[in-house]
């Protein structure tokens, strides 16, 4: 057997939650219909079921599948790492359509079950094929020890990128924006829309948001690159386009390139470049504030009318999973970073 790194174990680990999480939100209204909670078992064929849902259930579970066989990684014992693989994804699968009994906005399928099984298999033979990028002399492993911090602490920095992207499918926000506590409370805005408000905020949040972000990369590698910088911005990018794309009515992918977000993007940069030639312990310091001051601005920018009036009414299937695992996402991921902050100076000091 093949050792791989901790990475994938962390990346099926988060997975599974974050799917549990997705599938069961809104996580209110929990009732008890009267019908056998095991009547979905044998039910027979959905009738409104269309095919992109089973593709949606396939490509859910299709990532556990991959890492966690690429954390096991066993090639002389494929059938057993591949039947492993079924079992973790039919009863996390079992585990999820029968709590969707008592959720009035969720209906409990079968069929559901099988494509998430059928996902997670798939997904194993894709990770035994292709999940040695994560073993010792890997792709992903020979870039890790020459960039990344070692031991926990740079495994769990890499998944909080990871995680940074994903907010970046939240529509609502500004450029970069997370932390927004409004969204779990059901708080309104402080502070009324303007144009010329919404604007210096657009940029003071895109500007220390990318502050933060590089200052993050930077407490978090061996050696800063530039490179995966705009890499890490890219992709974000993208995924935010993304979300404006599929989220609003009509489609406008390159909605979030307003004036404001886009001066704020380039401070950013150009505040990084002064900050990257600061001691660490400076670095450390300013990445912690900038990130308090990035959330604390959130909360303050009004609702921007457009937005709102643009986002579709996602209110059934798996869109509104997805939906609202971003949200969630975006809302707790300040608060993680200021955790992994705090211990990456504790555990790292002597870097």
């Amino acid at each position: 057997m093949t050792h791989s790194s901790r990475l994938p174990r962390y990346l099926c680990a988060a997975w599974a939650l974050l799917t549990l999480y997705a599938c069961l939100h809104p996580f209110s209204g929990w009732t008890d219909s009267g019908v056998s909670p095991w009547a979905f078992l044998t039910a027979p064929w959905p009738k409104y079921n269309q095919p992109s849902d089973i593709v949606l259930n396939v490509a859910g579970f299709l990532p556990l599948g991959f890492f966690f066989a690429a954390a096991l990684h066993d090639r002389r014992r494929a059938g057993r790492v591949v039947l492993a693989a079924l079992l973790l994804s039919g009863l996390l699968s079992f585990a999820v359509e029968f709590l969707q009994n008592y959720l009035p906005t969720r209906v409990a399928s079968n069929l559901d079950l099988a494509a998430n099984i059928l996902g997670g298999g798939f997904g194993a033979l894709l990770g035994l094929r292709w999940g040695g990028v994560f073993d010792e002399g890997g792709r992903v492993q020979r870039w890790r020890a020459r960039r990344v911090l070692p031991g926990h602490i740079g495994e769990t920095g890499m998944l909080l990128i990871a995680l940074w992207w994903l907010t970046q499918l939240e529509p609502t926000t500004t450029l970069f924006g997370a932390g927004d506590l409004r969204v779990l409370f059901d708080l309104p805005a402080p502070l009324a829309f303007s144009a010329r408000r919404y604007l210096l905020l657009e940029m003071a949040i895109a500007a220390s948001s990318t502050l933060a972000l590089g200052l993050l990369l930077l407490r978090g590698m061996r050696e800063f690159s530039a490179g995966f910088l705009f890499f890490v911005l890219s992709v974000g990018l993208a995924l935010h386009s993304l979300a404006d794309y599929i989220f609003l009515l009509p489609a406008d992918p390159l909605l979030w390139a307003s004036s404001g977000a886009l001066r704020g993007l380039v401070l950013g940069l150009v505040l990084l470049a002064v900050a990257k030639r600061l001691p660490r312990w400076s670095q450390h310091s300013l990445a912690s504030l900038t990130l308090l001051m990035a959330t604390v601005l959130v909360n303050l920018a009004p609702d921007n009318p457009f937005v709102d009036a643009s986002v579709r009414t996602l209110q059934q299937g798996h869109f509104l999973n997805f939906y609202g695992l971003t949200q969630l996402a975006a809302a707790v991921w300040p608060f993680l970073a200021l955790a992994w902050l705090s211990a990456q100076a504790a555990v790292t000091r002597r870097y």
